[in-house]
């Protein structure tokens, strides 16, 4: 099967309810239902790799595929300095699907004509901000330029081959200290930075789910500052 048929699969599975169990790390992670919840809704955008190579050479399928991410700048209130997938709030009258694809366009200039939307994932809680997310899965069939629309947004918008993502020597456990407590997610250290938290869980349970990870060093730990 080809990387955009296991999307396909595992996007049909999670509508009949036969998907693979989610991460049980999202069961810890809840709204305040006493505060005013926002909604809003990523792309996770997934297509054939473009002309930059993978710097692994391990033999990690699928390795002809990358995913678009970006890092969110330093000045912004919520998440500073966070590499994250295109998204953002749901205006009134959006589906998230409409909310996605504006968002990944406003912030990387992307086509969104080019974007073949296979499903929506389930609701996930980021309790930091109250959010509740709506990841969007799509497939980049024609893709286009992207680039840093608004540096007060975004510091870079980048393209991730997910052979790198999947190498174990890039897998840690990312860890980071608020109110006296310790909160520990699979990350990823690709492009100088470290995918963690919110996107690198996501990531962590897409490839669980599809059958694509491999083994890695859980005991790994990097600090990040919080």
């Amino acid at each position: 099967m080809t990387a955009r048929q296991d999307l396909v699969g595992l996007v049909g599975a999670v509508r009949a309810g036969t998907a693979p169990p989610p991460d049980p790390r999202w069961r810890e992670l809840k709204v305040e239902p006493g505060e005013r919840v926002r909604r809003a809704a990523v792309l996770m955008l997934f297509g054939a790799l473009d002309d930059v190579p993978a710097k692994s050479v391990k033999l990690l399928a699928p390795a002809d595929l990358d995913v678009l991410l970006l890092q969110r700048a330093q000045t912004l209130d919520d998440h500073p300095g966070q590499v994250a997938f295109p998204g953002g709030g749901i205006d009134p009258g959006e589906t998230v699907i409409e909310a996605a694809l504006r968002e990944a366009e406003e912030e990387t200039g992307l086509d969104p004509g080019g974007v073949e939307v296979l499903g929506v994932m389930p609701e996930l809680a980021l309790p930091r901000g109250n959010f509740l997310v709506t990841p969007v899965l799509g497939w980049w069939a024609a893709p286009s330029p992207v680039r840093v629309v608004d540096y007060g947004e975004s510091a870079q918008v980048f393209r991730v081959p997910v052979r790198d993502l999947l190498d174990p020597d890039n897998r840690v456990m990312a860890t980071v200290s608020r109110a006296g407590q310790t909160f520990q997610s699979p990350a990823f250290t690709v492009n100088g930075v470290v995918v963690w938290g919110f996107t690198g869980m996501i990531l962590n349970q897409l490839f669980d789910q599809l059958g694509w990870a491999v083994p890695w060093d859980r005991t790994r730990l990097h600090g990040i500052d919080g």
